[in-house]
């Protein structure tokens, strides 16, 4: 198996992916990787992580990159040597089995869909990421690829979702939720409504709407939601996650006692912050890609890469995107047949 590695993305590239990549070698001996990235620059850290030469490792030069400020489409338009758009070719031309990248996600997205495409029957690609709750974890779909869905889209999340909990949780029928303002089938908006209608209708595990504060007590194992939702949702809890440890560092830390007794529970701190650990994760796989495409986060760790690599192999190996296929078709989910169910209910009405 190959796997391409976006060297340059990230807050702290290149030298954060090269060291992920080194442990990677290690750790996983079946594997086999292209690194994507400046090759000057790339040089010093192979040199510094000692694997410099490595049978296993190709360099691929790419001559710019992808910076977080910039605008998605800049990996098409200006930046069409970037790492990401060099990764996204490799993953078209089938040079790769799967690519990971901590960079730009907006730009991944862009140069994914464009240039590989989606799989065949669905309309857009999603961003699937994995959150805590009190069961343990459950799947965001979609946690920022489209700010802009329809109903379609909603559905074909749903099925995509319910595909990547069988992997990740080992669930037979996972939990299927759709995100909302209310549980009653009647609230929400308009793109909510049509879509828990048809969901309904869809052989998935469907249990209804779940409203944003009981998300996290583990009412679904997949959320539903269009990207702007849930990216909002995303970024309130990392909002109010590192907000929560200040409050607690603030109140603990007024007089002695409150220390001696935070020295004491700082092991049970040190699990409570381990349940939202996004390094153990690794990544976020942009399911619906005509590849395996895992996006880290922007600050991701060598610990993060590490496991961003574990996770797109792990991919491939289970076929995610086969089965994926497989249960569109089986579902009768395909682009084609959710819009003809649409407009046979509009014509109901």
């Amino acid at each position: 198996m190959k796997i391409a590695v976006d060297a340059m993305g990230g807050d702290y590239a290149p030298g954060v992916v090269v060291e992920g990549l080194a442990i990677a070698l290690t750790d996983f001996p079946e594997y086999d990787f292209v690194l994507v990235g400046h090759a000057e620059k790339l040089a010093f850290y192979l040199e510094k992580y000692g694997i410099a030469g490595n049978p296993r490792v190709t360099v691929v030069h790419a001559a710019s990159v992808c910076e977080m400020s910039e605008p998605s489409a800049i990996s098409l338009r200006a930046k069409r040597d970037s790492s990401i758009t060099v990764c996204a070719r490799l993953l078209k031309e089938k040079k790769v089995d799967a690519m990971v990248t901590p960079g730009h996600t907006g730009a991944t997205v862009a140069a994914t869909k464009v240039l590989v495409r989606t799989l065949p029957g669905i309309d857009r690609p999603a961003l699937a990421a994995s959150l805590p709750s009190r069961e343990g974890r459950f799947i965001l779909m979609d946690a920022g690829a489209n700010p802009d869905c329809t109903p379609v889209n909603l559905v074909q999340f749903a099925v995509m979702g319910e595909i990547y909990a069988q992997y990740l949780f080992h669930l037979e029928r996972p939990r299927v939720g759709l995100l909302s303002v209310g549980g009653e089938d009647i609230k929400g908006c308009e793109l909510t409504k049509e879509s828990f209608r048809l969901l309904e209708e869809v052989p998935i595990n469907f249990v209804g709407n779940v409203e944003a504060d009981v998300v996290f007590e583990g009412a679904s194992d997949v959320l539903i939601s269009d990207g702007f939702a849930g990216n909002v949702l995303l970024k309130g809890v990392e909002g109010l996650a590192k907000s929560t440890m200040f409050w607690l560092k603030r109140v603990l830390t007024k007089n002695a006692l409150r220390i001696v007794g935070a020295i004491l529970a700082k092991n049970a701190f040190r699990e409570l912050k381990a349940f939202g650990d996004a390094d153990d994760i690794g990544g976020a796989p942009l399911l619906g890609i005509n590849g395996i495409c895992i996006i880290g986060h922007g600050s991701s760790s060598p610990k993060a890469v590490r496991n961003a690599i574990r996770v797109a192999g792990e991919c491939v190996s289970f076929g995610l995107n086969e089965r994926i296929v497989a249960r569109i078709n089986e579902a009768g989910c395909t682009t084609a047949e959710l819009e003809k169910k649409i407009a046979d209910g509009k014509s109901r009405k």
